[in-house]
């Protein structure tokens, strides 16, 4: 059984308007998804091992399997996209292939940021459809509905107020989402990009 680790390495600081106490405190959520998502893991598996893997307790196991398990990889794609200081290149896999799309880079900025603004809790993801190469911003609710199947995650913004309590406050989403651009890693994304369009899978670390 694999076993997940925190991923410490992923872990950003000195962004501009994300202090280092709001990184911190979301972070030790994370922390708990890496954690659940393992324990879950066994108990799923020391369910089936003793003949429960057709019971009700089991479903409801598996169901909170993918909320934990979810919870833990767009939290790593999430952190893994902040870096302060990385200048968007123009010329980058991920900005020529929104450019392309959305007819600008800033188009899709603006298109991310309303993503992002959607009422609710969730998530703001820019896919990738490796079966047209084009690229769709989606809202996902909670951690688990909604994901399309079979698509690549480019860029990542997590919208639960969690992500931006600290500095701004309950009615902060705004300024938090002109945070979270504004830390977007370009070179990451690129990445992410590229991988994609070559029909690979990005490891997120």
């Amino acid at each position: 059984m694999s076993v997940y680790s925190v991923r410490e390495e992923l872990k950003p600081s000195g962004l501009n308007g994300i202090s280092d106490e709001q990184i911190n405190d979301h972070w030790n959520l994370y922390v708990g998804y890496v954690n659940n998502a393992n324990a879950l893991h066994k108990e799923l598996a020391d369910m089936r091992a003793n003949g429960q893997g057709g019971t009700a307790a089991y479903t409801d196991r598996r169901r909170r399997f993918g909320f934990e398990y979810d919870g833990m990889v767009l939290h790593e794609y999430y952190f893994g996209n902040l870096k302060a200081g990385v200048s968007r290149n123009d010329s980058g896999a991920f900005s020529k292939a929104v450019a392309e799309q959305f007819g600008s880079v800033e188009a899709w900025i603006e298109d991310f940021k309303t993503c992002g603004k959607s009422r609710g809790i969730g998530w703001a993801v820019a896919y990738f459809d490796p079966a047209t190469g084009q690229i769709n911003n989606h809202f996902i609710q909670h951690h688990e509905d909604g994901h399309i199947a079979g698509f690549a995650p480019l860029a990542i913004m997590d919208c639960f107020e969690h992500a931006w309590m600290v500095d701004h406050g309950a009615g902060g989403r705004g300024a938090y989402i002109d945070a979270v651009v504004e830390n977007l890693n370009w070179d990451v994304l690129d990445e992410r990009t590229q991988a994609a369009q070559e029909g690979k899978i990005w490891k997120r670390f």
